[in-house]
């Protein structure tokens, strides 16, 4: 036994305070744009498969570390139910479902769960869309068309909306902006980081066909779920998505 208990437990008290103030954590409001690594469909998924995606851009943490640009985000297949065609009911056919999870974000050799929603995803056609300007030479600028219909010039650090005021700013690092309350979206009064998003999006780009019955709540935070009832539902390596953190409060409701 110490022949000091009291500096040995105030030791020990200190040392689980700094330690828990050191330890990175992810809260309301934060985003974090991402990129799938991996393609995931319904019709060859099932539940419990792994989710992998990376972070395409910095993302500050509350403790002040910041997140950087390729970190992991990993998840799980909830329920995928590939499309088949019955010629019984013609045009109501039963949906094709993919629902997946995203469970937590590796920051070092920490493990951060998320509690987020997918505030928009864009498939690979339209990620790839918004980080090359369109060829003309007209533009000698090359403006990029961030997913959402921002313009980026990427000279300048303004990012402007499609009446030209200013909705973001281009940083070392990125595009920050605060969010714009859009459709079922809400704003916010704090920068956070972009990738390739407007301020304003909201929703799927891109996936024709496919309609995202759920794309996580407060109730049930983290929770995509997608249904088509003309194919499977896919995924594509490579598609994006702008994951928003749900508030602490609300998620453990």
């Amino acid at each position: 036994m110490s022949k000091f208990p009291i500096l040995s437990a105030l030791l020990l008290s200190s040392s689980f305070a700094l330690a828990q103030a050191a330890s990175p954590s992810l809260e309301a409001p934060a985003t974090l744009p991402v990129v799938f690594t991996k393609s995931i469909s319904a019709d060859h998924v099932r539940a419990g498969d792994p989710v992998v995606a990376k972070t395409t851009q910095a993302v500050r943490l509350t403790n002040g570390q910041i997140l950087p640009s390729g970190s992991r985000v990993g998840g799980h297949v909830l329920e995928a139910s590939g499309f088949s065609y019955d010629k019984t009911p013609y045009a109501k056919q039963k949906a094709s479902v993919l629902s997946i999870q995203f469970d937590s974000v590796q920051a070092g050799a920490a493990t951060i769960p998320l509690h987020v929603t997918v505030r928009a995803m864009a498939d690979p056609i339209t990620s790839w869309d918004a980080q090359r300007p369109k060829a003309s030479d007209i533009d000698s600028l090359g403006t990029l068309t961030q997913i959402g219909g921002d313009q980026l010039v990427p000279s300048q650090s303004e990012v402007v909306d499609q009446s030209g005021d200013v909705v973001a700013y281009n940083r070392k690092g990125g595009v920050y902006a605060h969010l714009i309350a859009h459709n079922d979206c809400d704003g916010s009064e704090v920068e956070v980081s972009m990738g390739s998003y407007s301020a304003s999006a909201c929703g799927l780009y891109g996936f024709t066909g496919v309609t995202a019955m759920e794309r996580g709540s407060s109730a049930e935070p983290s929770k995509l779920t997608l249904a088509s009832t003309h194919d499977s539902p896919k995924v594509w390596k490579n598609t994006t998505a702008l994951l928003e953190v749900v508030p602490t409060q609300q998620a453990s409701r």
